[in-house]
């Protein structure tokens, strides 16, 4: 069991139960991160998901207009037969995206609701209108990357989000995004840190049933024993809490060729199947193009579980002696240092930021110190080039030199152009670096 107690039951058909039963079955739970802006196209698509040859949960994503609050725009959207990219929950209603789930057919199929909302609570009374019970992102994890809106009152309006989740719904489950900062480039010790810091916070507000989240990111072995650090850190910190942890295939520029990015989905099965990663968030060899369609997402879903069932681990997978082992210190001491600024995780947070013991490597968030930068190291691993005022330490060997405009466009293509190059070179798919690294 990921959980060290569990003091309240799951609920049957709800989304922690659905993540438990995948695990009792030892297998891999693949979701999408699809959205359409249609009754008649969400409801096909969750139809589609669920009937895939995997084990699923489904995903409502959400448009931009209600990530910014802006539910009048998708109205008007919705009436004008306009194009948007992502379903338009509170525009629909409660009423209807609940008639839409039953009309769908599946039948107590766990769904839960993605939106990048730094301010949710409209969201969060709307996905509870319509009879579901989970959702994700964070005070930090949307609210850095995706908006201009204060830290302070993202922390407040999660904190209430939170609570009127907990008080609604029996069992409701809700998901940290901090594990994806960015996407890319983001050292892994702070995302561990930040996917724990917000599931303190979401239990500091009344929920029970957790998930972390941590991104692939440059190197299949760092990537190990970064998840390694965090379910350790989650036996730690979140004792009592059920939850389990997530993983999300590469969040940065994904290949251009369809056996690169088919490599890179595999890769991503793998890392979750050997590390006992209970839920998987895929991506589409469609990524580099355009939008998904509902028969990518599942080509995507069937995909990744055949590779999960076929994983493996190889002596070029594991960690460094001790590589685990340093990335929790460092995630544990990022942890700390903020939990000492408060007794109430959502002011340690802020209070994190302002002194810059948290620091997002090139996020330009105002809130945000950007005094960290990052690189990537020989081997493929990420390390921090300049720490700033965080409790880490930078490679001694890179010291804080400024990353250039075309070093750092080299770090965004580096997961992409390696994927790319070992699809048209098939003798690089077996090499050790490329294995060990994706050097």
């Amino acid at each position: 069991m990921s959980a060290a107690g569990l003091p309240q039951p799951r609920p049957a058909g709800s989304f922690a139960d659905a993540v438990a039963r995948a695990r009792a079955a030892g297998e891999l739970l693949v979701q999408p991160r699809m959205g359409f802006p249609t009754v008649e196209q969400m409801g096909a698509g969750l139809r589609a998901v669920h009937d895939a040859r995997a084990r699923t949960v489904g995903t409502i994503t959400l448009d931009s207009y209600t990530r910014v609050g802006d539910h009048g725009s998708a109205r008007r959207a919705l009436q004008a037969g306009e194009d948007l990219n992502g379903f338009p929950i509170v525009a629909h209603g409660g009423q209807v995206t609940r008639r839409m789930i039953d009309d769908a057919g599946t039948g107590g199929f766990a769904v839960q609701v993605r939106h990048g909302s730094p301010l949710p609570l409209g969201i969060v009374q709307a996905l509870v209108d319509a009879g579901l019970d989970a959702t994700e992102g964070g005070p930090v994890s949307y609210c850095l990357p995706y908006s201009r809106t204060p830290l302070t009152e993202a922390v407040d309006a999660w904190a209430r989000s939170c609570e009127l989740l907990a008080e609604q719904v029996p069992g409701a489950h809700l998901e940290s995004f901090g594990g994806c900062m960015l996407g890319q480039l983001c050292p892994p010790s702070l995302l561990v840190a930040l996917s724990v810091l917000e599931g303190l916070f979401f239990r500091r507000h009344g929920l029970h049933s957790i998930s972390l989240s941590y991104a692939q990111q440059t190197s299949f072995p760092q990537d190990v024993a970064a998840l390694a650090a965090l379910r350790r850190l989650a036996g730690e910190y979140l004792e009592g809490a059920d939850w389990h942890v997530v993983l999300y295939t590469y969040m940065g520029v994904f290949p251009r060729s369809v056996p690169g990015a088919l490599a890179l989905l595999r890769d991503s099965a793998r890392l979750a199947a050997v590390t006992g990663t209970e839920r998987l968030i895929v991506k589409t060899p469609a990524e580099a193009h355009r939008i998904p369609t509902v028969e990518d997402n599942v080509r995507a879903l069937e995909e990744a579980a055949a590779a999960a069932r076929d994983a493996a681990f190889t002596e070029a997978d594991l960690p460094d002696d001790g590589e685990a082992d340093d990335l929790y210190r460092e995630a544990r001491d990022l942890i700390e240092a903020t939990l000492e600024l408060n007794g109430d995780v959502g002011r340690a947070l802020t209070a994190a930021f302002a002194r810059g013991h948290l620091d997002v490597p090139y996020c330009l968030h105002a809130d945000n110190a950007q005094r960290t930068r990052s690189h990537i190291d020989r081997r493929g691993r990420l390390q921090w080039t300049s720490a700033g005022r965080m409790p880490v330490r930078a490679a001694a060997d890179r010291g804080t030199g400024a990353v250039g405009a075309e070093e750092l466009l080299g770090m965004l293509s580096h997961v992409q152009n390696t994927f790319d190059r070992a699809a048209l070179e098939p003798s690089a798919q077996s090499s050790p670096a490329l294995r060990a690294g994706h050097a």
